[in-house]
């Protein structure tokens, strides 16, 4: 029979956590142990799903990136680019640089021709022409000729020079006309278009 209150109301009869009609030692412990057992066995069960080797090893291993749906590694990021457009030409920059770079055009020049005209010399090639010179023509005129009274060192030198200072002012000035027409021409049309991507390496 149930047991009854002082005021004759009867209580509830006890149930058992564990099976129906069986009384476990379980439902005797203390609730302080019996929550300390659950949250020990929640760990273990936790490690063991972690553990790749099945449960009791206690080693984990770090997740490797699964491979495309084809087998093949991951693909790398495409390269990014970048469309952009030349709208305008500062004519001044333009004048600058197109001067220094005339200037060592020029240099260049007249250091290659004197250059040849040395490696000609000592190769015998004046003395070869005067020679053939005064066999076909003979007399005392044949004599006297000497092709480098014509196209010498010095005056071939000159001549030289003379052509780059007139190339340093040519181009310099058409480099200039180029960059006013360029800019003519982008504000009418938009300038031209260039595609810049970033470095893979």
């Amino acid at each position: 029979m149930a047991d009854r209150r002082a005021d004759d109301t009867p209580l509830a009869p006890r149930r058992s956590l564990g099976a129906p009609g069986q009384a476990t030692d379980e439902s005797r412990r203390p609730l302080s142990e019996r929550v300390s057992a659950a949250v020990s066995a929640a760990g273990s069960a936790v490690q063991q799903a972690a553990s790749p080797s099945g449960p009791g090893t206690g080693t984990t291993t770090a997740a490797r990136p699964s491979p495309g749906p084809s087998g093949q590694p991951p693909r790398r990021p495409r390269t990014r680019r970048a469309r952009l457009r030349l709208v305008h030409l500062d004519p001044w920059s333009v004048m600058k640089t197109s001067f220094l770079l005339s200037i060592a055009f020029g240099i260049v020049t007249v250091v290659s021709v004197a250059v040849v005209w040395a490696v000609l010399g000592a190769a015998g090639v004046w003395d070869s022409i005067n020679s053939t010179v005064t066999d076909v023509l003979g007399g005392e005129s044949a004599d006297t000729f000497d092709i480098e009274n014509y196209v010498g060192t010095s005056r071939v030198l000159g001549f030289t020079m003379i052509v780059a200072v007139v190339d340093v002012i040519l181009i310099t000035a058409i480099a200039t006309l180029g960059a006013f027409l360029y800019n003519l021409a982008a504000a009418l049309l938009g300038g031209l278009e260039v595609t810049l991507a970033e470095d893979d390496h």
